[in-house]
């Protein structure tokens, strides 16, 4: 999977959560936690961003559900075998 596919199926994964919001938070995100551009983003990186979003939605939502199930529809996408939903 190229970079471009990881960020592409990470902003398809938050847009069922947030919309037409997503493609601007994930960017953001990327840009400010890993410092770099939102179309360089690994497979690798994924583990840290993921940190980050998971406290970035917390402080959105109380709902904890939402954010569990956000967080492990996102970690999908950093094992090879699995696809998202």
């Amino acid at each position: 999977m190229s970079s471009t596919e990881v960020y592409t199926q990470v902003v398809k994964v938050t847009h069922a959560y947030l919309g037409p919001a997503a493609e601007r938070f994930i960017a953001r995100q990327v840009q400010n936690h890993l410092h770099k551009r939102p179309e360089d983003l690994t497979r690798s990186d994924l583990s840290k961003l993921i940190d980050w979003i998971q406290i970035a939605v917390s402080l959105l939502t109380e709902d904890s559900d939402i954010v569990e199930d956000y967080i492990h529809e996102l970690r999908t996408i950093s094992r090879p075998d699995k696809e998202p939903k």
